[in-house]
This record gives C-alpha cells, structure tokens and sequence, in this order.
C-alpha cells in the first residue's frame, strides 16, 4: 500500500513501467551517459510577496529519473521546512493551433508558497540522479519576499478638490488630480477629496487647460514615476466618495508611461478601460499599485500587454462589469439552444453594451488578491500574446504571477486565464461561481508549473471545472473543490484530438458532476459523459488521491487517453484510449487513482447539486457552504504535500479546498 506521504509525482510508476519498453517515440534508445545529469544556471524569479518561484537548467537525465529536493527557513532560524520538490521539465511540445508552439527546455522549476511578506528566506536545492551527477549537487540562496507596497512616510501630502467642492481646503490645494499630479515628486501623496472629477471629453484640451481632471478627449495620462519606496500616491482624502468619471471615453487613465503609480480608495466609472498599463512591443508600467478601488460600468477595469511590466499589486478592490448580474453570462451565447433566445443574445462584449477583461497583466512580478470580480468576459488574466520576445523588442516570459483569495462570479468565459504562462504561475484559494465556458484556464502554459491549489468551483455547466485546451505542459492541481466534470482535452468524436495537455498532476481534489449533457450537447450526443476525461501526450502525467461524484446514465466514468506502445511522450501518434466504469478498472489497468474514492453531494455542510433546469441561475455565496462535514469519506483521504496541506487535522489532510477545523479563507476584499 503506497504511503500518504509518497504522493509528490516525481516519477510516477506508470512511467517507471513504461521505461522498461523497448519501444520510444521521442527517440532511440539513449546512451547511458546521457541519462547522468549535469546542472546548469539556476536562476531567482522576480519575488512576490508570499511566494518564490526558481529554475534550474540541466543537461542529461535522458530517463527523467533525476530530482530536486526543496528546502526553505526563514534567515536566522536553524530548522529547515521540507517544500514540494520542483517539477521536472523536458522537452514537452506546449501551443499550437490558437498559439505559438514551444518546446519546454530541459530543467527543473518551482515554486515555495505562502511565506511571509517583506521577509528573508533561505533556500536550499538538493538535485540527485541514480544515474549519477556531473557538476553541483546543492544551491543555497538568499531571497526576500516584497513587501506591501504604502505610502511613503516622508513625503509631502497635497491636496486635489473637485471644482464644485463646498467644504474648507488646505493649504497645498489644486483643482483637479492633474494640476496636483503636476506638482508633485516621487514619495508625495495627493489626498483626492470627495466629488466627481469628469471632463468633457468633447472639447479638446478644455479640460487641460482647467486642470479638472484629464489630459483631452477624456483620458488622464500619469508620466512622473514615483519609485519602489517612493511610489507617487493618488489616493482618497476620507471626506466621502472619490469617483473619477470618464464620460464615455475609451480610457480614462493612461499610466504606460509611468512607473510606481498607487492607487487608492477611489472610483473608476464611464470608460472601457478604468486604467491602461502598457502596450506589447511598446512600453508599459511597472510597480502599479491598486488597493481598494472601485471599478464599475467599465468594459476592461485594468488592462496592459506590455510583456516586461513587473510588481503589479491589485488587492482588495470590487471591480463590476455591465453584464446582467442576474443572468448566468456563460448560457448567454453558448449552444444551448434555449438560450439562443434571451433577450440581447448574443451579448456585446465590448464598448458600452458589455465588459470584456477583469483585469489582464503581462510580465512578471504581479500579484492579485483580495479581489470581487464580477459580470465580466473574462475575470483575471494573463495577456495571451506576450510569451515572445523578438529581436529588438521589449519582452520576457509571463512568470511568477499570483493569483489568490479572490471572489469572481458571473464570468462569461473563463474566471482565471493563465493562458501563454511559463513558470511557477500560482492561482490559490479562490471562490469562482456561476462560471460560463470553463472556470480554469490554462491554454496553454508553456513549462509550468502552473500551481492551481485549493480553488472552489460551483456551477460550471458548459464546459466543466477546468479549461487545458492547446497543449499546455507542467501544471499541477492540489486540493481543489469542482463542482463539475474535469475534462483535459475535448472528449468530442474524435478522441485524439489536439487539445491534449502534458506532464499534468492532479492531487487531493473533489470532483463532482453536475452537467453530463452539457458536453454533449455543445457538439454531438455521441460524446463521452462521464466525470473525468484525461487526454495527455506524456506517460508521466499522473493522478491520485481524488474524490469523484459519477455522472448517472453512463458507463464509462473514466477515460485515459495516453501515448500508444510504451512511449515516454507522443505529439505525433494516436494515443491509446482507455475507459473505465470504476476506479478500480482504472488503478489496475494504469496505475493511477489507486488511492482514489468516491463522494457525493453529502460531504459538504450545504451544498447540493446544481438544478440545471434553469442553466442562467446565479447563485449566491451566502447559499453555499463548502466545509466537509466532519464524518464524510473525504475526511483524512488526502496524502501529504509540503507547503501545501502543513497542519493539517486529523489522520491525514482532507479532501478539496477546506480543511476541517481550520478558519475560512477570506475571498474578496478584506475588512
């Protein structure tokens, strides 16, 4: 019986199987020297404030049975914490139809997760091979995590009103944000005092020339930068509600141009896009900081596709798009035909009629958490086309981004788009409801890992918990709760596809169906139904310890589509498909969910399954409880993942996202 504390897939036991096979379609047979491994540059990712993302290039290990063992202390303390192990990268084909292709380098990467702001760490790496290693055997490095990012204390405080402001001013007074933006240094903050800042957009460089609020036409560009220390504040004075209003412009703040630009305690409203951060190619912003804003009748709260911007921090703000927010946005323009027939179908997603991007980032560095997302197209986003860089161009990877502790609900698409992502890209603890096409996205992330840990998913009816379309590579999904079917690939007609996914790792998950005709009917009633299709091109994805809630009606629950004649990993050849009534077919035939149960809708406190007679509903949260009641199977089912379930109740961690006895994760702005 495997033990609990064995179930980090370093090297799954299917792969071990396969390795024995004469038969490859990577390659021949390699020479044994290659299978020795040689370590290469290892290199820091950019910090964020509770995480730290690394990579280590190598050379060899030509059989995938080298490894990284991970350790972390904060600086001074003498006792080591054992983290996840990086994930082994190699060589996997990520990308295709909808995005460039990519072939994974040979390396390692990862991630250690929920440290401490503004706090030093160090950090140990381990590498080991059976094979042999030609080089350094262990790193130790020294990194600190960001702080939050504040006002600087020394600087100056000035003052902006409104020009119908009745109230007494202070001495340092200007009319209008841009008179008082002129003026001010890096390290000042601008108290902002109640009122309506609107120009009239229609009159060019009226509003310029009154300093009320904008540039022209509208649009207010920010040029001075402040700095790490010393960002430049624009920030709510605490006399009553600061609302920055555009009128109907296209955007209404342009802060491309600056950097360490922080936001706080205001109103954006009237625009398609609330505040513009940069442009692919072009240039672009680092160091914005968003806290405790409202962003409302906007098409794109906060957008930017300038792929070398770093160290966003967007917390605690409510961002509100214009779609109904009593229609489930996702049956709105979706294949049922019942739904072909609302009133507006099909929706206009962008200009004044709808809302497209929540929030899109591009870059390294970003943090968002403690968000409300809500009546969006999509709801927090990595930009889609920023994963290349190009000779003479601006660039790098989307890398080292968080994700977490956000509320989305009523998003058309996807609630979380990691799509073009690289490495150690981290979404966690987040409450997503009433999602429309697919909650998670990952089309596709090119390497990983993509950690997706300990999110909640309910009411997903169109096409399930989770989107791996366009081959992504190297993502990992612990503790998760999905209230829907997890399909990787498309489980449409034809079954080997290309929309397969590689190196995936699924752990300590509930998974349960809630929609088995949705996938059917989106293309043909022939079409797979079950609880989990698994379409991947390497023999080393793996799968255990997770709870499943059958579709009723079918008999295949479990389909496993893998490479064909013992091949390690196959982009080229149909793989061969399995399919299985029961968790055991699937554990003897392959080898995984061998510690895999099965749950239903009983487990939770207050959660029953979805009434899908009427698709556009929009639950609330305050209807759902997702605690595990203490008794239920998922109690103590899971296995032991460092950094990931430390102090856990209980014999065992728990399934899904809540562990029994401890405290709620807060989802949304905090108090």
């Amino acid at each position: 019986m495997k033990s609990r504390s064995s179930c980090i897939p370093m090297v799954s036991i299917v792969f071990l199987f396969f390795l024995g096979l004469a038969s490859f379609a990577i390659s021949v047979a390699p020479a044994k020297n290659g299978n020795r491994v040689k370590p290469g540059q290892f290199v820091v990712g950019d910090p964020t404030l509770i995480c730290l993302g690394f990579e280590w290039n190598i050379e060899g290990d030509d059989n995938r049975n080298a490894a990284v063992a991970v350790q972390y202390r904060k600086k001074g303390i003498t006792t080591w914490k054992e983290a996840l192990p990086l994930l082994r990268l190699q060589n996997e084909e990520a990308g295709g139809s909808l995005t460039p292709g990519s072939v994974v380098p040979n390396m390692f990467a990862g991630s250690i997760l929920d440290l401490e702001p503004d706090t030093e760490y160090e950090c140990k790496f381990q590498i080991s091979d059976p094979d042999g290693v030609d080089g350094i055997k262990q790193k130790v490095v020294t990194v600190r995590t960001r702080p939050e990012p504040k006002p600087f204390a020394g600087g100056r405080t000035l003052h902006a009103y409104p020009m119908n402001y009745k109230g007494s001013r202070d001495k340092q007074t200007f009319l209008g944000l841009v008179s008082a933006y002129r003026a001010a240094e890096p390290g000042d903050t601008i108290l902002v005092h109640a009122g309506v800042y609107q120009s009239d957009r229609t009159m060019y460089n009226a509003s310029m020339r009154s300093g009320v609020g904008s540039d022209g036409f509208g649009t207010t560009r920010l040029t001075t930068s402040g700095t790490a220390e010393k960002p430049l504040v624009i920030k709510g004075a605490g006399d009553g509600e600061v609302i920055f209003d555009g009128g109907g412009c296209a955007i209404l703040f342009d802060v491309m141009g600056a950097d360490y630009i922080y936001f706080e305690g205001v109103t954006f409203r009237n625009a398609d896009v609330g505040i513009y951060t940069g442009v692919k190619n072009v240039v672009g912003s680092s160091g914005l900081t968003v806290k405790r804003c409202r962003f409302e009748n906007v098409c794109m709260a906060i957008w930017g596709t300038y792929q070398a911007s770093k160290n966003y921090y967007i917390a605690d703000n409510v961002l509100i798009g214009r779609f109904n927010p009593k229609v489930l946005m996702g049956n709105i323009g979706s294949d049922f035909v019942p739904y072909r027939k609302l009133p507006g179908f099909p929706p206009k997603i962008n200009g004044p009629n709808g809302s497209y991007y929540g929030v899109t980032v591009a870059g390294q560095g970003h943090v968002m958490c403690y968000n409300r997302v809500e009546n969006f197209w999509d709801g927090m986003c990595v930009d889609q086309g920023g994963r290349l860089s190009f000779p003479g161009k601006p660039g790098g990877p989307h890398a080292n981004i968080d994700f977490y502790n956000n509320y989305l609900c009523n998003i058309y698409d996807n609630p979380f788009e990691t799509d073009t992502g690289t490495h150690n890209i981290r979404v966690m603890r987040n409450l997503c409801l009433n999602n429309g096409h697919a909650a998670l996205s990952c089309q596709p992330i090119y390497g990983g890992p993509a950690y997706w840990i300990r999110n909640i998913v309910y009411h997903a009816p169109d096409r399930g918990a989770i989107k791996m379309y366009d081959r992504p590579a190297g993502v990992i999904l612990y503790h998760n709760t999905f209230s829907s079917e997890v399909y990787v690939g498309q489980p449409s007609a034809n079954l080997n596809g290309k929309e397969g996914a590689s190196n995936l790792h699924f752990r300590n998950n509930l998974i349960l169906g809630e929609n088995p005709d949705s996938m059917r009917n989106y293309r043909t009633n022939k079409e797979f139904g079950g609880i989990y299709f698994m379409d991947t091109y390497t023999s080393y994805t793996t799968s255990d310890y997770d709870g499943f809630r059958p579709n009723e009606g079918f008999e295949a629950q479990f389909m496993w589509l893998s490479p064909a004649g013992g091949a390690v990993r196959d982009y080229k050849n149909p793989r061969e498909v399995h399919s299985f009534k029961t968790l055991q077919e699937l554990c003897k035939a392959l080898g995984q969910e061998c510690h895999g149960i099965m749950i239903d809708y009983d487990i939770f406190q207050n959660v029953k399954r979805a009434d899908l007679k009427d698709f556009s509903r929009v639950f609330t949260r305050d209807e759902l409880d997702f605690r595990l009641k203490p008794n239920s199977a998922a109690v103590d089912a899971g296995c032991i993942l460092p950094n990931i379930n430390d102090g856990f109740n209980g014999k065992a961690p728990d399934l899904g996202a809540l562990e029994v006895g401890q405290p709620l994760p807060i989802w949304g702005p905090r108090p």
